[in-house]
């Protein structure tokens, strides 16, 4: 079969091969007759048109003196010309002038000399051509020459034809010599499939003899049967591969099932850290509402229900602070601040914790004034979280320290302690978002991971850097901070002799408005125990009517007001109090948000301070001994933001 098979293949490509070689030649054939016809004519008019013009210039003397014997004469010339067999120059009438016929010429002239386009008629070529002077007709050159096309066909067939012949043997024996050339790889490659099928050994090859496209095909199918031959691996390849994605998978539900507990010891310790405040405050309120209470026992409550709220408030803002990071919304509102200042706000916010552990600090500060360009309460809360994770992770009665250092244009901040260290583990993922040392025990120790992580990105956000160190477990650790100094001048002088000659005064009328009547009536208390005179309205339309008689210097006006927000109730009592004694009140903005347009809008209605609930004492004492600011940013250090 296979060599049938073959010799059907030799023979159909010698046919092939002949039968395309005789169409190719025929056709060429007759496009060069073709071609050669109309070169033939062409050339022969071309020629036939220059004798014309060259008669017609040479007669129009002849013409224009009526003179037929010099006309005649120059006609007579065209006998040296062999191929013209007839000629004649007619007048501008049509008259014949002058005219020559050759010896083989036994036809008539024609008889008028009429313009028209050159024309073949039988085995003659016959053309006209005007005889023109100075834009002026004279009359008509006619030529008549022979045209012997058949005979020239006739050469072209007999050289034509030997060249086919020719050719065709010469394909018949390239046909020959192909037929091995494409058969023989051909063959090859049967006999070896054939022996495939029946040995089923798929480690042979067919030889490659060519580089055509049979090369190509017995390479493609070399390379098929490799892809055979490697079948059985690929599947055990295949099969691996099934297995390293079962334990891929496997792992990525451990993974899922440990960021589960993660998530479940996460709500746990929040609940937990949430639930730890109450207790106490509940115990304390508790303590205060029993009759015959010692004075110096209601003022311990007082001082447990304060910490622990702070603990609630500074756990919330945390969290807060969390969520705006994964959203990318943190802000820092940047201004001219002093290093000293930032940290002693940062002591004061831990001191409490400090001396509940009796704990030692140890605090190098600047002696000289340092500046920054950055967010003071942001700041403070940086170095109170240091401070706050030193206390916690050192026993009781140990040290705590915090140094200061000014090196190549970069205040450099350092909070160490000789608690219980950090392990290497830990180092490495320490400010990460939810982390804690696995290694230590966290009985009792308040957080949820997130202070250092939340301090990293503050520091960063004022072009600093934040690094951590330490020797190991029971050896302390180290937290440093580094950021750019401000270069710029202390606050103008002008401005402190303001501040100070504001703070002179002591006592104030103060208008208090917000629509949470529990807390208007204790920041009202709290404003009366200090000494001023407090106004408290509880919506727009009671501030606006108690604002003339009641004169205030400051009002504290809550944003989220009902009918109308803080934002046009300061716009509108800043117009009503313009004309009064009362014309320079100064406006304090109270609300639950904090965010940087929020701040925009209260820059752009007037006030001076913008602080968000809760509100500590602190920030009250600040802003009313201090000169109102310019712009809608705490004064106060400890100010919530």
């Amino acid at each position: 079969m296979p060599n049938a098979m073959t010799g059907s293949v030799r023979r159909k490509v010698i046919v092939i091969i002949l039968i395309t070689s005789f169409v190719a030649l025929l056709v060429s054939m007759v496009a060069l007759l073709s071609y050669e016809a109309q070169a033939y004519r062409s050339f022969l008019i071309n020629d036939l048109t220059t004798q014309a013009e060259i008669l017609a210039v040479n007669s129009v003397p002849a013409l224009a003196f009526n003179d037929p014997d010099a006309a005649q004469t120059n006609v007579d010339l065209l006998g040296n010309r062999t191929g013209i067999t007839a000629a004649a120059i007619y007048t501008k009438d049509g008259g014949l002038f002058a005219s020559y016929r050759s010896g083989e010429y036994t036809g008539a002239l024609p008889e008028r000399g009429e313009l028209r386009e050159p024309v073949v008629e039988g085995s003659a070529l016959k053309l006209f051509h005007p005889i023109v002077n100075n834009g002026v007709t004279l009359g008509t050159v006619y030529l008549q020459a022979s045209y012997a096309l058949g005979g020239r066909i006739a050469d072209y067939l007999l050289i034509l034809g030997a060249t086919m012949a020719a050719s065709l043997a010469v394909a018949a024996l390239l046909s020959l010599w192909l037929q091995r050339s494409v058969t023989a790889p051909i063959s090859a490659v049967t006999g070896i499939a054939q022996k495939i099928v029946d040995e089923r050994n798929f480690n042979l090859r067919a030889s490659r003899t060519t580089d055509d496209e049979i090369g190509t095909l017995v390479d493609a199918f070399n390379a098929m049967l490799g892809e055979v031959g490697e079948r059985q691996r690929d599947l055990e390849a295949t099969n691996e591969k099934l297995k390293a994605e079962s334990d891929e998978r496997r792992k990525a539900e451990d993974a899922l099932r440990l960021a589960n507990q993660r998530k479940d010891e996460f709500l746990a310790t929040l609940a937990h850290e949430l639930r730890n405040p109450l207790a106490p405050m509940v115990n304390s309120l508790a303590l205060l509402e029993l009759p015959g209470t010692p004075p110096e026992t209601g003022r311990r409550a007082r001082g447990i229900i304060e910490r622990q709220l702070s603990h609630m408030v500074r756990l919330i803002e945390d969290l807060l602070d969390v969520s705006r990071i994964s959203q990318g919304k943190l802000t820092i509102h940047r201004e001219q601040v002093d290093l000293a200042l930032v940290l002693r706000n940062a002591i004061d916010t831990v001191r409490p914790l400090l001396e509940a552990k009796d704990q030692q600090l140890i605090a190098g500060l600047p002696q000289t004034p340092v500046y920054l360009q950055g967010d003071a309460v942001r700041l403070s809360q940086v170095f109170s979280n240091l401070l706050n994770n030193a206390s916690k992770y050192t026993a009781d009665g140990g040290r705590i320290g915090i140094a200061t250092a000014i090196a190549d244009g970069r205040a450099e901040v350092t909070v160490s302690d000789n608690g219980r260290g950090i392990t290497p583990a830990t180092l490495d993922v320490m400010f990460e978002m939810f982390v804690q040392d696995a290694s230590a025990d966290q009985r009792g120790q308040a957080g949820l991971g997130v202070g250092l992580a939340l301090a990293k990105r503050l520091v960063e956000m004022h072009g600093g850097e934040i690094r951590a160190a330490s020797e190991g477990c029971g050896k302390g650790s180290t937290f440093t901070v580094t950021m750019p100094v401000d270069v710029a001048a202390a606050l103008p002088a002008a401005e402190e002799g303001k501040r100070r000659e504001f703070a002179g005064r002591e006592r104030y009328r103060i208008l208090l408005v917000d629509d949470n009547v529990d807390f208007a009536t204790t920041m009202a208390m709290l404003l009366r125990n200090l000494g001023h005179e407090v106004a408290v309205a509880h919506d727009a339309p009671e501030a606006l009517a108690a604002a003339v008689p009641f004169r205030p210097d400051f009002a504290f006006l809550d944003i989220g007001l009902p009918t109308m927000d803080g934002y046009e109730l300061a716009r509108k009592l800043s117009d009503t109090l313009a004309h009064s004694q009362a014309r320079n009140v100064k406006l304090v903005a109270i609300s639950g948000w904090g965010q940087k347009e929020d701040r925009r809008r209260a820059d752009a209605a007037g006030f001076g301070w913008y602080l968000v609930k809760p509100v500590d004492l602190d920030s009250i004492r600040a802003i009313l001994d201090a000169l109102p600011a310019v712009s809608a940013e705490p004064v106060a250090p400890r100010a919530r933001i």
